[in-house]
This record gives structure tokens, sequence and C-alpha cells, in this order.
């Protein structure tokens, strides 16, 4: 970690995720992805075997285990320099991930599955809860709140909350506002502008914008990459007290980073 945050890498070990969908489905070409984003500076791998693009369906837990537990296990043999977080929800998906050397849970229905919280507070993991409106399949059907990051943040407080009571140390929880995850354009830009009211809950705020459809839409998918709006969100997050930054372009984004970080300092 330097400068005061953490890049986390995004590795999908699936068939159909939004923007790289079958590109490291092969475990051998997964984790070749993951140590050079770890070249690149990620601080933490994030690999995924279940997509949660908007209306994905969900697959079964040994399917997404045979997809995640060699990268995870291939990564830690060839000293990736970086620590192994598993995106997953399902109980068992995330006991072999960290039986295989995983640290981290990123778990998008925020601990909710039964066991899950005891889990990650037995293995002393550190976990990330995030707010998401029904599922993957339902999350982007007319998403509606009356103060989107006051019913956010009422929501990973809960979380938070019930965390804390199945023994998750608080110093390892952090929470992710779940851009995208049930929410709209203006949802999205609502959260980012008001992020710091998150601050305060958990140890730390997750932020993930990487080349979400909403950047798209806001630039006329100008650049079909999204990669200039992913680097204008984590830096404006960052801004407003973000310290771990989910991405896909990880060299790049670390760079403005740094570069903001510094800035910041400086003032």
């Amino acid at each position: 970690m330097s400068a005061g945050f953490r890049v986390m890498g995004i590795l999908n070990v699936t068939p159909d995720s939004f923007s790289d969908g079958g590109h490291y489905l092969d475990a051998s070409a997964a984790i070749e992805h993951g140590l050079a984003m770890a070249a690149d500076g990620a601080d933490i791998i994030d690999v995924g075997g279940e997509s949660t693009r908007p209306g994905s369906e969900p697959v079964s837990a040994g399917e997404e285990l045979e997809r995640v537990v060699p990268v995870i296990e291939g990564l830690l043999a060839a000293s990736a320099g970086a620590a192994i977080s598993i995106d997953t929800s399902k109980l068992e998906v995330a006991a072999a991930a960290l039986d295989a050397g995983a640290s981290f849970v990123n778990d998008v229905t925020a601990l909710r599955a039964p066991g899950m919280a005891e889990l990650v507070a037995a293995r002393g993991a550190e976990c990330c809860l995030v707010h998401m409106r029904g599922d993957p399949l339902t999350m982007q059907d007319d998403p509606r709140y009356r103060d989107v990051v006051g019913e956010v943040a009422a929501f990973l407080r809960e979380r938070e909350a019930a965390a804390v009571a199945a023994g998750v140390a608080r110093e390892r929880i952090l929470v992710d506002p779940g851009i995208g995850f049930g929410k709209t354009v203006e949802h999205n830009l609502e959260l980012l502008d008001r992020l710091g009211e998150l601050e305060g809950i958990g140890h730390g705020i997750l932020i993930g914008t990487s080349r979400k459809s909403f950047l798209g839409a806001l630039a006329g998918e100008r650049k079909r990459d999204r990669l200039a709006g992913t680097i204008a969100t984590n830096v404006i997050a960052l801004l407003r007290g973000a310290s771990v930054f989910r991405v896909h372009d990880v060299a790049a984004v670390r760079d403005a980073l740094d570069v903001a970080a510094a800035t910041v300092r400086v003032r």
C-alpha cells in the first residue's frame, strides 16, 4: 500500500462479465493477467467466478469453485506480491478460497449468506460489504430511492453492525456503495458526490466504477473502454474519502491516483 490508498485489480474468471467476459476463463490466462496487474501496482487481486453484471444468471458453487481456486493457488504459487480477494456471495466458495490462500472476501450481498460473517471472523479475513438492491438479474429494474445516499448508508451501517456482532473486527471491514448495482446514472453521480457521508461506516470506503455503463452514458460512448471516465471518477472518489479502488486498468488508475494523492498532500 502507498499514498494511503490501495488499488484492487479485477480478475473475472467468467464467460459473461460485462467488460472482459471470457478473456481470462482459462486458468493460465487468468494467472498471467493477475501477475501483470500486480506488476502494474495492484495491492489486491479480486478473483471472481460469477458475473454480477446487470441481468447475469447465477452459477453453481461447484462451477464457481472450479474457476477460482486454481487461479488463487496459481497466483500464490507465483508469488504475485498482492493480497488475494475472493469476489463471491457463497459461503462454500469463500471458505475454499480462504483455504487456498485468499485473505479478503468481497461480497456483493454484504455477508448476508448464513455463516458468511462468522467465516470471515474466524479466519481473520478482510471483507467488503457492498450495497446492492435486489440481485444481479433484477437490480436494474426501475431502481428508486427517496434519498439514495441516506438509504445506502443506513444499509451499510446495519450490515457493519451485523458483521461486528458476528465477530468481524471493525478494522477489517470496508464498505462499498455499489455504484451501478441497482442505481440509475443520477443515483451513481449523487453517491460519488456525497461519498464523504459514508465515512465512519466500516474502516474505509471501496469504490468500483471501472468501465461501468453510466460512464458511457455520460460520455456518449466516445471512448468504448471508458478509461477516461474511470480515472475521473476514481480521482473524485479519492478526494471524497475512498481508500480502495477496484479497477480493470491498474497502471493508468494507479498513476492518476498517485498524482492526485500527492497534490492533496501538498495542499
